[in-house]
């Protein structure tokens, strides 16, 4: 299987299905990936048209390199079979399932977009947003090889749990640690939750660069301002490409040389640090591709 992690997921967002013009403007919008939501952004007395709308808008083609996804309502809901009808004939890139929080639930899900004749090119991509989907994360990222990416929910993380929104997001630091643990041992990708403040750009620039030290590979957005300090934010910077060809360059001199010990910038490097530097130089270049 492709390596989930290194196609550009660095911005991720969500366009509300019933909203015509804005499924339209998302064409035009440097966005890596876009989830048309049928969920929480639809009124009960609009989900059929809306589903209807986003299903066309998946198939149309006209989105070029982002990648397009439906996000289905949850499963024990009057809309999910419908929906995930509908997305497994429109042949979006993948389906967002929220409310995800057992291995049987994606395997569910996974019968259900295959019964209706969905490609094989979409994925399914899990939304972990309660503590029972954290203890079970290990689980739910192995159930299925269409499962490629976990989509942390962590408002409604932070509601189970009874805990406040503060900076640093101290109180999700577990569920946000084993759903990243959960990610990295299963190979799939994972995106950090939405920043709710749209006017705080500070806020949310410091919570980006927090979900990229911890490992996440982008974030989910709420609003298209957003787009741009996360492209930036979770794309390799020039100066981590440097650091990365300098450690190949210097492993693979050392290696014609037969010199076991190699260091860059004052550092020992080790397999490890070549394995990281490659991955970074591969993300670059998907980047660059954009």
């Amino acid at each position: 299987m492709p390596d989930a992690t290194l196609r550009p997921r660095r911005s991720v967002l969500y366009m509300p299905g019933a909203n015509a013009r804005a499924l339209e403007k998302a064409r035009s919008l440097p966005a890596d990936a876009l989830i048309l939501d049928l969920e929480d952004a639809v009124a009960p007395d609009a989900k059929d048209e809306a589903r209807q709308r986003v299903a066309a808008a998946a198939a149309s083609g006209d989105y070029g390199h982002r990648e397009v996804t439906i996000r289905v309502n949850g499963p024990g809901t009057a809309w999910h079979a419908d929906d995930l009808r509908a997305a497994a004939e429109a042949g979006p890139d993948a389906v967002v399932v929220p409310k995800v929080e057992s291995a049987a639930t994606v395997r569910d899900v996974e019968r259900a977009l295959e019964a209706a004749g969905a490609p094989d090119r979409t994925a399914i991509w899990a939304m972990v947003e309660t503590p029972r989907a954290m203890l079970d994360a290990r689980a739910v990222a192995a159930a299925s090889e269409r499962l490629t990416v976990l989509v942390m929910g962590t408002n409604d993380l932070a509601k189970e749990l009874h805990a406040e929104h503060v900076p640093g997001r101290a109180p999700l630091l577990t569920g946000l640690s084993l759903a990243l643990l959960a990610a990295r041992e299963s190979g799939k990708a994972i995106l950090d939750g939405v920043y709710n403040d749209v006017r705080d750009l500070a806020g949310f620039e410091a919570e980006c660069v927090q979900g990229r030290q911890w490992g996440f590979d982008g974030k989910t957005l709420i609003h298209p301002a957003q787009v741009g300090p996360c492209n930036e934010v979770f794309a390799p910077s020039p100066e981590q490409v440097a650091h990365s060809r300098r450690i190949i360059d210097a492993f693979d001199e050392a290696a014609r040389e037969g010199r076991g010990v190699v260091t860059v910038d004052g550092r020992m490097i080790e397999n490890l640090h070549v394995e990281d530097a490659r991955r970074i130089l591969a993300l670059a270049e998907a980047v660059a591709g954009r």
